[in-house]
C-alpha cells in the first residue's frame, strides 16, 4: 500500500491537464483501478487480516480522491489564470461607436411648426384619421357634388351590404378637428391641428399619405389683417430671416372670403430660394371662417368671427431644406434618411430650426 500511495500521488501532482488526471483516476480508484482490486481481496482475508488493511485501503482511497480533487481544482484555476491572461482587455479603452437613428424631417418640421405657433398663443389639437363624412365634408360646406367626395380623390371605408349609413372616410383635410374642438370648447379658441391626411394622388409633389397642419382663430373682432400677421411671423421664424406674402383671391367652401397665399422667392438651378427674388410660390389656402362651418361647430357667427389657413407639413420640409421628391419621404431608404435626417439633439427653435 505504501508503493501504491507513493505511485500515484506523485503521479498526480505531475498531470498537466484533467484528461490525464481522469485517466489516472480511473487506473487508481475506478472499478478496475489497483486500489478497488485491492479492496475486493479483503473478502478472501482472515477477520484479523481485515481489521488491519481494510481502514489502510479505506485511508489510501481517501487520500488518493484527495488528491485527485484537489490537484482537478488546481488545473481549473491554472486554465481560468491563462485564459484571463490571454484573453486581456483594456477596458480604458473607448467603446465602438454604434449607428444610430435620426428624427425624421417630417418630424422635425412638425416640432418647428409647433413651436413657433406655440409662441404666438396656439395650441394643439388632434382627432380621428377615420372620420365621418358629415365631419369631413358636410360641416365644412363642402356640397355633395364638390369633387373632392368623388372616390377618385377621396378614400371611403366599406360599408357591409344593406348598410345604407354615408361611409366613413381617411380624413382629406385635418380641418374636422377644428369642429371637433370648436364643439368641445366653444369660442374663443386659437389652435392648430397637424396630422395625417389622404388623399388619392400620387406624383412627385402628391403622395396618397401626407402631412398636414392647419391653424384655426376665433373671437370678436378677429379679421384678415391678424391672418395675414400671423402668416408673415411664421414664413419670417421658419425660414429664418423676412419672407414677403401675396394674397389672391380664391374659392373654398369653409372660408369666406378665401384667399391662396403666395410667398416670395427665387429659382436657381432648379431649387427655389425663399424669401429673396422676384417670383412667387403658392404655398397655402386661408380665409375667414365661412358662417355656416361656425354653426355647424355650435359657435354663433353672429358674435363670433375667425380665419383660417391650412399647408402641407412635407412641403415646407421639401422647401425649407432642399428635398426635391415627396415621394422619398415614405421610402424607409437608410441613405435618404441618414442625409436629411436630424439628430435627436438638434432641437427645433422658435427662430429657425436647425438645418439637418
Amino acid at each position: 500500500m505504501d508503493d501504491l500511495r507513493i505511485k500515484y500521488i506523485a503521479a498526480i501532482a505531475e498531470t498537466a491537464d484533467e484528461a490525464a488526471l481522469e485517466e489516472l483516476r480511473v487506473q487508481a480508484v475506478g472499478k478496475k483501478g489497483e486500489i478497488s482490486l485491492k479492496m475486493r481481496e479483503l473478502g478472501k482475508m482472515t477477520p484479523e487480516e481485515r481489521q488491519v488493511a481494510g481502514p489502510a485501503l479505506n485511508a489510501l482511497k481517501n487520500e488518493v480522491n484527495s488528491a485527485i480533487a484537489a490537484r482537478k481544482v488546481a488545473l481549473a484555476d491554472a486554465a481560468l489564470d491563462e485564459r484571463l491572461r490571454t484573453e486581456w482587455l483594456d477596458v480604458t479603452l473607448p467603446g465602438r461607436p454604434r449607428r444610430q437613428g435620426t428624427i425624421h424631417p417630417v418630424s422635425q418640421v412638425t416640432e418647428e411648426v409647433t413651436a413657433i405657433f406655440a409662441d404666438m398663443g396656439f395650441s394643439v389639437a388632434e382627432g380621428p384619421q377615420i372620420e365621418t363624412d358629415w365631419y369631413n365634408f358636410d360641416a365644412l360646406n363642402i356640397p355633395g357634388h364638390h369633387p373632392a367626395r368623388a372616390e377618385m380623390d377621396t378614400f371611403y371605408t366599406h360599408r357591409k351590404e344593406g348598410d345604407n349609413r354615408p361611409p366613413h372616410v381617411l380624413r382629406t383635410h385635418t380641418s374636422p378637428v377644428q369642429i371637433r374642438s370648436m364643439e368641445a370648447k366653444g369660442a374663443p379658441i386659437r389652435i392648430i391641428c397637424p396630422g395625417r391626411v389622404y388623399r388619392a394622388d400620387y406624383d412627385q409633389t402628391h403622395t396618397p399619405m401626407f402631412h398636414q397642419v392647419e391653424g384655426l382663430a376665433i373671437g370678436k373682432d378677429i379679421s384678415m389683417a391678424n391672418l395675414k400677421w400671423v402668416l408673415e411671423e411664421f414664413f419670417s421664424a421658419f425660414f429664418g430671416g423676412p419672407v414677403k406674402t401675396r394674397f389672391r383671391a380664391s374659392h373654398f367652401p369653409f372660408t369666406e372670403p378665401s384667399a391662396e397665399v403666395d410667398i416670395q422667392c427665387s429659382w436657381e438651378g432648379g431649387t427655389v430660394k425663399v424669401g429673396e427674388g422676384d417670383d412667387w410660390l403658392e404655398v397655402l389656402g386661408s380665409g375667414m371662417v365661412h358662417p355656416h362651418v361656425l354653426k355647424s361647430a355650435g359657435v354663433d357667427p353672429a358674435e363670433w368671427q375667425g380665419f383660417a389657413f391650412g399647408i402641407g407639413i412635407d412641403r415646407l420640409a421639401m422647401l425649407k431644406y432642399g428635398i426635391p421628391d415627396l415621394r422619398a419621404f415614405f421610402d424607409s431608404d437608410l441613405r435618404w434618411l441618414r442625409h436629411y435626417g436630424f439628430s435627436a439633439l438638434q432641437m427645433p427653435t422658435v427662430h429657425a430650426g436647425v438645418n439637418g
